[in-house]
């Protein structure tokens, strides 16, 4: 086991096995590049006040400095045997730099130093997978955009309800897209990284050079300098809380939820029972056994691995729910429910954004389905409405037309004008011709106005 942060209290080793299960390098080594810039925001406040000399400062910086473009280029190794990401980092530090590194902990608690890289880990990774979710939102308008007039049976309780098109239809995951992009978006500027905290009670740092030291930093390793990162406001919730964790779990759920559903009815449209659509082959599988299948896996997986997104946050929220004030090692589990979320997002957004616009619509196949006289009951009720009959009155003349068209086996296209008049003397054949018409069906449904979505 590589030097740790901590031990001089202790006349024993760890055990071995509690080496083993506490161990977490395996997991946060995702936060590499964050607690390296969080290390550069903390010589800069330890230079501020006065805690280090300007050659400590040098050192210490140039040095993290240099791991912080190892860990960008791709050729930092992470030792195996360190406790934590922290204690790896740190260790690094001090072969290069020597005794200087030691001093990097003053005023600062791996407790506080967790929570700002997940902060930060956090904010840059809502931002991210919210431009995913845009680039695949583009996508399904493109796919609007080529067929702007199919129109399509739609469906309630999986049933043939009415025509709608596919405009109308696909929008709604538009809307959804857009909400979810909001959200993230809404939640990167929510979360505030934030130093200062200590263990629990704050640091004797003034406050002001917190800020100061960050501003600098970010101009001097490129990052976007942002205002919600700044000194602590309250250290106890600080580090006790995990609520954007949580929050971003949420959201992560919620856009998986969106996304399974998308899948879902692109899984039910590619089946031979409907044969809406064909899936392009390079997002498709077949059978060990049999030579003919063609298989939806990548829309299955996505389906499936919305029960891992669901069980990433419960599995947080459980955690959370017992813990007293303020940082417990329980919260350590928090990281990787939260890394395994934010990865099945951003593959499965960019999986079907290069999906999407591959998908080909069988016109013939929904023509047919279109023609279900079903589809324009309602039609023709609200018709009949517009002739002055209560709609309650509409419903049932027009459930008994339909009763009798199935009792009898024949379609309303074709009865007689006598026959429909039994039903009402406002029934006759061009009526139903005007009506049972997918486009008039469609184009008569005026309450709906898209709005554009930025």
């Amino acid at each position: 086991m590589a030097k740790k942060l901590w031990g001089g209290r202790f006349s024993k080793k760890t055990d071995p096995l509690l080496e083993e299960f506490s161990s977490s390098l395996d997991v946060d080594k995702e936060l590499a590049l964050y607690d390296v810039a969080g290390s550069c925001f903390h010589v800069s406040v330890l230079k501020e006040a006065n805690l280090i000399s300007a050659a400590e400062y040098r050192a210490m910086y140039g040095g993290l400095k240099q791991i912080f473009q190892a860990i960008k280029s791709g050729t930092f190794k992470v030792d195996e045997s360190s406790e934590d990401i922290h204690s790896d980092i740190q260790n690094k530090l001090e072969k290069k730099i020597g005794t200087a590194a030691l001093k990097l902990h003053a005023a600062r608690s791996r407790n506080d130093q967790i929570v700002f890289d997940v902060k930060f880990y956090c904010k840059e990774s809502c931002a991210e997978a919210g431009l995913l979710a845009i680039d695949l939102l583009e996508r399904i308008q493109g796919v609007i955009d080529k067929s702007e007039d199919l129109i399509l049976p739609g469906y309630t309780h999986l049933q043939h309800a009415q025509s709608i098109s596919l405009k109308n239809y696909f929008s709604a995951y538009l809307e959804m897209l857009a909400r979810d992009a909001e959200r993230l978006k809404n939640l990167a500027v929510s979360i505030r990284p934030s130093l200062g905290s200590g263990a629990l009670a704050g640091t004797n740092i003034d406050a002001d050079k917190y800020a100061k030291a960050i501003k600098n930093v970010c101009k001097q390793l490129g990052l976007v300098y942002d205002k919600h990162i700044f000194a602590v406001e309250n250290s106890v919730d600080n580090v006790s809380d995990r609520d954007f964790v949580i929050e971003a779990l949420s959201a992560l759920a919620i856009i998986g939820m969106h996304l399974s559903r998308l899948c879902e009815d692109l899984i039910i449209w590619s089946t031979k029972e409907f044969g809406f659509i064909e899936l392009d082959d390079a997002f498709c599988t077949g059978s060990s056994l049999m030579p003919q299948k063609k298989n939806p896996d990548s829309l299955e997986l996505i389906r499936g691995n919305t029960g891992k997104l669901y069980g990433n946050l419960m599995s947080v929220l459980t955690m959370m729910k017992g813990l007293p004030l303020t940082y417990n090692r329980d919260m350590q589990l928090d990281k990787e429910p939260l890394f395994s979320s934010f990865k099945i997002i951003k593959d499965e957004l960019k999986i079907l954004a290069k999906l999407i616009p591959t998908i080909k619509f069988n016109k013939a196949a929904i023509e047919k389905q279109l023609e279900d006289e079903s589809l324009y009951a309602t039609d023709l009720a609200h018709y009949l409405v517009e002739k002055g009959i209560a709609f309650k009155d509409a419903h049932t003349i027009i459930g008994n037309l339909v009763r009798f068209s199935l009792k009898n086996n024949i379609a309303i296209k074709k009865m007689s004008d006598e026959e429909l008049a039994q039903f009402s003397k406002y029934l006759n054949q061009g009526v139903i011709k005007k009506i049972f018409d997918p486009v008039y069906s469609v184009k008569s449904k005026k309450s709906v106005k898209p709005r554009k979505l930025k």
